[in-house]
C-alpha cells in the first residue's frame, strides 16, 4: 500500500523527473534524490548527495525496526514527524532539545547529541544545521565498535561544514551525505522521509528485495 501523495507534490516529482537529465542513480538512490531536489528547488543536490554501499538498506531496516531517529534540531523533527507518525512510529529525539544547557566548551547541540548517543548508540542521526554535532559524533565513532544505523550529514553553513563532511567520508558507518556547504534542516529531512516511504514500500510488499518504485 502506498502512502498518499499531494497532487502539488506529484505534479513537483514530474517537473524534477523531465529536468533532471542523465544520471546514474538507482531506483532507491533517486527517490532520494527527487525528494531532496524537491525540498530546495535546486538541482546541483544531483551532483552533491554521496550514497555509501548499503546505507539505504541499512536505513530502510532501522527504520522497519523502529529505531529511534535522532536530529540535531528541532526543525528536523518536525519535519519528518508527520510521516513518523503514519508509518512507523519511531522514536524522535531532537538533541538541541535533549540537552537542558551546554557543556563547558560546547554547543547546547553537540552536548545534547552525545548525551544522545550514550543512549541511543545504534540509532538513526540526522544531522542538518549543527556541524560541531557531526563532528562530535564522529569523533565518538573512532573509539567503539558500535555504530548507528545511519548517519545522514547535512549541515549547511561556512564555519566547520565542509571539514565535518570530510571527517564523516572517513568513517565506516552506513553515511547519505551532502559534500560542500549546501544541506540544511529541509534538505536532512527530505533525506529521512524518503527513508521512510522506501521503508514503507518493502514493508507493504512483504518482499525483502523489494524494487522500489521511482513513481511513488
Amino acid at each position: 500500500m502506498s502512502l498518499p501523495i499531494h497532487p502539488i507534490m506529484e505534479q513537483s516529482f514530474a517537473v524534477i523527473d523531465r529536468e533532471i537529465g542523465s544520471h546514474n542513480f538507482n531506483p532507491a538512490e533517486y527517490a532520494i534524490v527527487r525528494r531532496v531536489i524537491h525540498s530546495s528547488a535546486d538541482f546541483e543536490f544531483k551532483h552533491l548527495i554521496r550514497f555509501s554501499p548499503e546505507a539505504i538498506a541499512a536505513g530502510i531496516a532501522a527504520i522497519r525496526s523502529r529505531v529511534p531517529i535522532v536530529t540535531d534540531v528541532g526543525m528536523v523533527k518536525q519535519g519528518v514527524a508527520g510521516l513518523v507518525g503514519q508509518t512507523f512510529g519511531n522514536p524522535l529525539i531532537s538533541a538541541v532539545e535533549k540537552a537542558k544547557e551546554a557543556l563547558p566548551g560546547k554547543t547546547r547541540t553537540e552536548t545534547g547529541l552525545l548525551q544522545c548517543w550514550q543512549e541511543f548508540p545504534a540509532a538513526i542521526f540526522a544531522i542538518g544545521n549543527a556541524p560541531t554535532a557531526l563532528l562530535a559524533l564522529c569523533t565518538e565513532l573512532r573509539s567503539t565498535s558500535i555504530q548507528p544505523a545511519l548517519v545522514i550529514g547535512a549541515p549547511v553553513g561556512f564555519i566547520s561544514v565542509v571539514e565535518s563532511k570530510a571527517v564523516l567520508a572517513q568513517t565506516p558507518v552506513p553515511q547519505i551525505r551532502i559534500e560542500g556547504r549546501k544541506g540544511g534542516s529541509t534538505v536532512t529531512a527530505a533525506i529521512v522521509n524518503a527513508l521512510i516511504v522506501l521503508a514503507w514500500e518493502q514493508e507493504s510488499s512483504g518482499i525483502e528485495n523489494f524494487q522500489f518504485s521511482i513513481s511513488d
